[in-house]
């Protein structure tokens, strides 16, 4: 009885209901559908992406945000104009918005900006080992806000790609030779030459050192207790 008073004091409230009942209906169906849409083509770029070898893996989870994310405009806009909004009217606002949040938002556009530019000069991709804001790990994904690291003993860490973008990176995958040196301690009373021929012997033997330059073997400390021989390139 209080539901039909309200109707009969309202006829506005009743016709607008008659009038966009429909509308109202579609619209739900529209954002549902959109919703579901979205997911799934993300999901599906995904899945494409990672069994293509030609593709970088490092572009998979920002070409599917994207295109989740155009999806879910497109289905707004198509809500809107169920109602007979205006799109270019839309834009306008739109703009104004993005405007005013991109003002208030400005570290996390910087993130962004940040994420685009990792990803068009890539100096690490997915799976190099970095360190990077003194932080070590195997890259396991570059967002549109934060690059995602792994480190040795499966610790999950997350970087906002501002600090990323801004701090010094070491890529320690980019570069497939590697250069180093050994430190060998011997006793008083070993042999150094023969100490030095059979470290030259085997790295001889080794097929995977560089054979120019070749390696040296010094001795880098003769000391009271023990004398440390250093092996590596000049």
């Amino acid at each position: 009885m209080e539901f039909e008073r309200i109707l009969e004091q309202s006829p506005q409230l009743v016709t607008w209901v008659a009038d966009q009942g429909l509308n109202l209906v579609v619209a739900v169906v529209i954002i549902i559908a959109g919703w579901m849409a979205a997911g799934w083509a993300a999901r599906a770029v995904r899945r494409l992406m990672a069994r293509s070898s030609r593709i970088d893996q490092t572009l998979t989870p920002v070409v599917a945000s994207l295109l989740r994310y155009l999806i879910l405009i497109a289905t707004l806009i198509a809500v809107l104009d169920r109602f007979g909004v205006q799109t270019a009217s839309l834009l306008a606002v739109l703009g104004a918005a993005g405007l005013a949040i991109g003002l208030a938002l400005q570290g996390t556009l910087s993130n962004v900006a940040a994420g685009f530019m990792l990803l068009m000069l890539r100096p690490f991709r997915v799976g190099d080992v970095v360190e990077v804001a003194g932080q070590t790990g195997t890259v396991r994904e570059i967002g549109l806000f934060a690059t995602i690291l792994v480190s040795y003993d499966g610790v999950w860490r997350q970087l906002p790609n501002g600090t990323v973008w801004s701090s010094a990176i070491i890529n320690y995958s980019r570069e497939p030779r590697r250069m180093m040196d050994i430190a060998i301690t011997l006793d008083h009373e070993d042999d150094i030459d023969a100490a030095i021929a059979l470290i030259r012997d085997t790295m001889a033997a080794e097929p995977r050192l560089l054979a120019d330059p070749a390696p040296a073997v010094l001795v880098a400390n003769f000391g009271p207790e023990s004398i440390q021989l250093s092996v590596g390139h000049l």
